[in-house]
């Protein structure tokens, strides 16, 4: 296994004048937001879950992007209530949370 149980990677890109991104939709305060509750939870860093920006995941038509790694699972939000459910479920106990998922079809 790797230095973290879950690598937790945010788009947080900001494309240009016209073009929607994931940082349109709130996508830095996300981050923030997941990383400062994993910490509160008491399973932010070695060894269990590491969160951090990414540039554009090249995903921008599925609205927000989070991927984590190491299964590549790729997740779209609307709200807090989302992010709640994807670190109780995914990152606390290691189940996909399906109604949020991006279709593998979708990525490739």
């Amino acid at each position: 296994m790797g230095r973290y149980q879950y690598h937790v990677f945010f788009c947080t890109n900001q494309r240009g004048e016209g073009w929607s991104s994931c940082n349109d939709c709130g996508a830095r305060a996300a981050r923030d937001y997941v990383k400062q509750h994993c910490k509160v939870l008491g399973i932010h860093g070695a060894g269990r879950v590491r969160v951090n920006s990414a540039g554009c995941l090249d995903r921008c038509g599925q609205g927000p992007v989070i991927v984590i790694y190491p299964e590549e699972t790729w997740y779209t939000y609307v709200d807090q209530s989302d992010l709640d459910e994807i670190i109780e479920e995914h990152l606390c106990h290691g189940r996909r949370v399906e109604r949020l998922l991006i279709e593998r079809e979708d990525i490739i």
